[in-house]
């Protein structure tokens, strides 16, 4: 059976009752045999408006994906569904998630408005976390903090969330204009927010549950605001305080007391890593000055090595500088992978150091450069590396 260009309309009864979730329909066409399904009418609602999908059954057959094509709703099913009368059931426990979501969206997004007077430019719900975009240069904790408190005192007041359609033309004190004419499905939180709308919503502000606001981030040259609503908002706090439990017990310390700990551990484990690289540094410069008085002078008295290494780090440049320390000192080092080297000359070797290394890199095809005294290079292959190692021996 497959669809007519002249397929009658879906019914969205969704449009009317968010709460809808067993119904019975008649299979207009399928498609794609018989996993594209379509239904004169249906309460599955489809990824739109920065909502995901509904999910549930038709006919016992799973909806993997819901789809809008204007004027007729397809349904993606994990499996054929014949023709005729069937009987739909709507995942309660995903729609409900996302009508708490959706509608928290549009209290926060009215909060951040009546407080900063940014409006929203964006709104994402995810499977863990939501987010609406503001136009704002910059949002602190405080403010964030101020706005969380603001919408949870809208929670606690129970303000009725209804649905009603106007024609754009009459239509209202809506906080955003409409991107469409004709008629608009609005939702409005009494004496908070009108928003032209197509998603599913709770009916009253106390179902929306806890709103909790996370990281605030940057995006499209503004603020990023990660929310978390109702049961997600009970899962993430439960969550944050077995985390912030366990942390405690690894500091053998009461949950509260937890952050000051970490901060005065970091900070001692910070000055111990301070200490192990100056102490690193100064073996390095150790073992230089060692090579140093291992070389044997050439005949213009300049001592030479060429050492290998892993990466060139703080400590082969520590070492490079402790061999050169000793006057008259030329230290070459080497990495194979990525191929790079490494130069450093004393001040009276004759050497210039960054003007040698950026000479021999540069007509090989690398890149590199440096002071008088030390500079490194890449080269685009071992070839090339072998070929500078060669010709800055001979200075």
């Amino acid at each position: 059976m497959g669809l007519s260009p002249g397929n009658p309309a879906t019914e969205r009864l969704y449009y009317h009752d968010s709460y809808l979730t067993e119904f019975t329909s008649r299979v207009t066409g399928v498609r794609d045999k018989g996993r594209r399904v379509y239904l004169d009418r249906t309460a599955f609602y489809p990824t739109s408006g920065g909502q995901p999908h509904d999910t549930g059954t038709i006919g016992g057959v799973p909806v993997v994906d819901v789809v809008d094509e204007e004027d007729c709703i397809a349904h993606i099913t994990a499996g054929p569904v014949s023709p005729g009368e069937v009987f739909c059931r709507v995942d309660w426990e995903r729609r409900f998630d996302h009508m708490q979501q959706h509608s928290g969206q549009h209290l926060l997004s009215a909060v951040v408005l009546e407080m900063l007077g940014a409006r929203t430019i964006g709104f994402h719900l995810g499977a863990e976390v939501s987010t609406i975009d503001v136009e704002l240069a910059s949002l602190d904790a405080r403010q964030a903090a101020e706005i969380e408190r603001r919408a949870n005192q809208l929670v606690i007041e129970n303000r009725p969330v209804t649905v009603s359609f106007e024609d754009s033309s009459s239509a209202s004190g809506l906080r955003k204009a409409p991107q469409r004419g004709g008629l608009l499905r609005i939702v409005s939180i009494e004496g908070v927010d009108r928003s032209a709308c197509g998603g599913t919503h709770v009916r009253g502000t106390a179902e929306i549950g806890p709103v909790l606001l996370r990281r605030l981030g940057k995006a499209h040259g503004g603020v990023r605001i990660e929310f978390v609503c109702g049961f997600r908002a009970i899962r993430r706090a439960r969550a944050d305080f077995e985390n912030l439990a366990q942390l405690g017990r690894l500091f053998s310390a009461a949950p509260d007391e937890t952050p000051a700990l970490a901060a005065a551990q970091q900070k001692a484990l910070e000055a111990s890593e301070k200490a192990v690289r100056k102490l690193a540094a100064e073996l390095a410069r150790l073992r230089g000055a060692e090579l140093y008085r291992a070389a044997i002078p050439d005949a213009a008295g300049v001592r030479r090595t060429m050492q290998t290494a892993a990466a060139l780090d703080d400590e082969l440049r520590a070492t490079a500088q402790g061999f050169i320390a000793g006057g008259k000192a030329v230290f070459l080092a080497t990495v194979e992978d990525p191929p790079a080297l490494l130069l450093a000359a004393s001040a009276d070797s004759g050497i210039h150091a960054g003007n040698a290394v950026k000479s021999v890199v540069t007509a090989l095809g690398g890149r590199g450069g440096g002071s008088a005294q030390m500079a490194q290079g890449s080269l685009p292959s071992r070839e090339a590396l072998a070929a500078a190692i060669a010709q800055l021996k001979t200075l």
